[in-house]
């Protein structure tokens, strides 16, 4: 099996994504170094504020402990090459689905939950397998045309139980829970498998971080009108706009992340991340309204649950990978 890894100098074939790789290539030891330096600086500037203007925020200090295990975990699966990538993504896609089936309560139809967690196994395991036809890692035929199957499967279910009470919110649900955290997310996988890994998968899990505080900060500083009150109180025009005009300029900052794009995929790579990020974050906080709920769960502190953690990715993750085959050829 061979892969690429795309640098500076280039498009440089390797054997496989492996450990060795990833510090041999020069994409992941710049993202090391910028994330390292800014959790650095950012613990700095929270012990600034606690310790010598006296302005202690547990809820800050909450953040930055979850970014504390979200950081290495995320630098440390891709460092340990394309199948970690795939387990650690196809495994998030789970929790975000069980997070979502116990709040929704389709957790206690266990049949059509249990159907849901092979589907998305079944998504990490065809970005895994090689085409028969072409010989390349990730059966990407398969992996398109999934939805098509999966709907038919759920749909069949409750013809083959003879039992219709209930059944038609329980398959919508499903098939939500399939396409958003399976599929969809599931696209992030399949980057895996690309020409230039290290360069994609790093970009994308910045990129929406930052969006993510940007829209924080921006809507700190300057958030007064509202964006959706009714969906999501606290997200602000300002906020939305800020973290737009970051999203806009970080292709161009991070352009060593793929050297090839020119300005048009540069702009649509921005457009994909302060849009699609805002998009996802949005879609999974009327959900929560919807519920009645917060947060989707506690596992990770000062961030909620994994869905409140990766709901941005869900958007940006399948618009990037194919504004990216479109153009170059994933």
């Amino acid at each position: 099996m061979r892969l690429h890894c795309v640098c500076s100098k280039g498009l440089r074939p390797i054997l496989t994504m492996s450990f060795s790789d990833a510090w041999n290539s020069p994409i992941y030891r710049t993202y090391l170094t910028i994330t390292v330096t800014a959790l650095l600086l950012g613990g700095a500037i929270l012990a600034y504020l606690t310790l010598i203007r006296h302005r202690p925020s547990l809820s800050l200090w909450a953040t930055y402990r979850g970014w504390l295990m979200i950081a290495p975990l995320v630098l440390g699966t891709i460092a340990l090459g394309r199948a970690a990538v795939i387990v650690f993504v196809t495994a998030l896609g789970i929790a975000a689905f069980v997070e979502f089936a116990r709040a929704t309560t389709l957790l206690k139809n266990r049949l059509m939950s249990a159907v849901v967690v092979l589907a998305i196994v079944s998504v990490g395991v065809v970005a895994w397998v090689p085409d028969p036809r072409l010989e390349k890692p990730g059966w990407y035929g398969l992996f398109a045309v999934m939805p098509v199957w999966f709907t038919a499967l759920l749909l069949v279910i409750p013809v083959l139980r003879n039992d219709p009470r209930g059944q038609l919110q329980a398959v919508a649900l499903s098939l939500v829970g399939f396409t958003y955290f399976g599929w969809m997310f599931g696209h992030l996988a399949y980057l895996a498998n690309s020409n230039n890994p290290y360069g994609y998968l790093l970009f994308l899990f910045f990129a929406v971080s930052v969006n993510d505080v940007a829209a924080f900060t921006f809507g700190k500083l300057f958030g007064s009108r509202k964006l959706c009150s009714r969906i999501s109180p606290n997200k602000t025009w300002g906020g939305a706009l800020g973290a737009f005009i970051v999203s806009m300029m970080m292709p161009w900052v991070l352009h060593f992340s793929f050297p090839q794009f020119d300005a048009t995929a540069l702009v649509l790579t921005g457009l994909i991340v302060g849009v699609g990020g805002q998009l996802g974050d949005l879609t999974i906080s009327f959900i929560k309204r919807d519920l009645e709920i917060k947060d989707m769960g506690s596992l990770i502190p000062g961030h909620g649950g994994i869905l409140d953690r990766i709901d941005s990715l869900i958007y940006t993750a399948p618009l990037f990978f194919h504004m990216v085959r479109w153009l170059y050829d994933i």
